[in-house]
């Protein structure tokens, strides 16, 4: 079974709104967070820095979302900011808009009446790895009848460190919709740590963790209520979707949106007299203030046909930063 939450990530259309970075689970030694997002009070909207309410909307429109994923840290403990966006997002765009929400601890039923009510349709808890097979008869379990009556889709959202059938018995109760499993990796933010635990990267792979994979999906992966998200398509998957998606947004006419995400365009150092004397057309050039950017087919043909004398051609990133992937100079 795959959320609607995870088909709009599958298809690149999920903005990520990191909303806070503090988390009072202090020793998941497999948190992902890097030092820019842990233990900041910094919202980031995509790889967007907030300062802002436009600068979420504008980030929304930019990729054209089709829903927003709310993350930290701990959003709960954030909860007037959460539930300020969640509000914002949903009066922008919406109730189609979908929103879910990852959290690390129960909350309790004001929090979960409170979410819902600002617009957020489903939730996935991720209860402490110690307490894994022990869930039942405590408040992780009283949390999801809660938010189920409070409005919400309640779930669970699991890193893949070990099988634990628990999870299972919770879906077929009815007490939680599905549970991700997400392939255990290591990132800039729990490399040591990880090792520290004894854990090592899978050979061949950038990312994901030497774990039980396979054991994961033998008493797991067959429940029609488990998803387990690889890090493949993670990172080749969904990251180039979204990119590929705010490409086509954002794109110029002359503009290339490539297989990657990225956008390729000339670069050269004329005026734009020299452009109308070779008769560019309008709509193949934007004048800069020191440069102009133009189609980096028509730059390469005319630096080859001696009509121009230099330029580069540029492939960059569609984020608000722009990132500079590569630079080929033509001469």
């Amino acid at each position: 079974m795959i959320s609607k939450g995870c088909e709009q990530c599958a298809e690149g259309g999920k903005m990520v709104l990191f909303v806070y970075g503090y988390c009072d689970q202090r020793d998941c030694f497999y948190c992902p967070l890097g030092e820019n997002r842990k233990n900041v009070d910094t919202v980031y909207a995509n790889e967007r820095e907030v300062e802002s309410d436009e600068d979420v909307l504008t980030e929304a429109h930019r990729m054209d979302a089709l829903g927003t994923s709310i993350t930290g840290g701990e959003p709960q403990e954030s909860l007037d900011r959460t539930c300020h966006y969640l509000s914002l997002l949903k009066d922008e765009f919406g109730e189609d808009h979908h929103t879910h929400l990852y959290t690390g601890i129960p909350g309790g039923r004001e929090n979960m009446r409170r979410l819902s009510e600002a617009g957020l349709d489903e939730i996935r808890f991720h209860p402490p790895l110690e307490q894994w097979g022990d869930l039942h008869g405590t408040e992780w379990e009283d949390i999801l009848y809660i938010a189920r009556e409070e409005g919400l889709t309640p779930a669970f959202e699991i890193p893949g460190i070990r099988a634990e059938p628990e999870f299972l018995e919770f879906l077929d109760e009815g007490a939680a919709d599905f549970c991700n499993i997400n392939e255990f990796e290591m990132s800039d933010g729990n490399y040591r740590r990880m090792q520290e635990e004894g854990f090592e990267l899978r050979e061949g792979h950038m990312s994901a963790v030497d774990s039980p994979k396979e054991e994961i999906l033998d008493v797991m992966g067959d429940h029609d209520g488990v998803y387990f998200c690889t890090s493949v398509f993670k990172d080749a998957a969904q990251h180039r979707r979204r990119l590929k998606r705010m490409a086509r947004n954002i794109r110029r006419e002359f503009d290339e949106v490539t297989d990657d995400g990225t956008l390729v365009y000339g670069k050269t150092w004329v005026t734009e007299k020299r452009l109308q004397e070779l008769g560019v057309p309008d709509q193949y050039y934007t004048v800069k203030s020191d440069h102009v950017e133009l189609a980096w087919w028509l730059l390469e043909e005319m630096v080859d046909e001696g009509d121009l004398g230099e330029g580069e051609i540029v492939e960059q990133y569609p984020t608000v930063d722009g990132t500079v992937v590569e630079r080929t100079p033509l001469a």
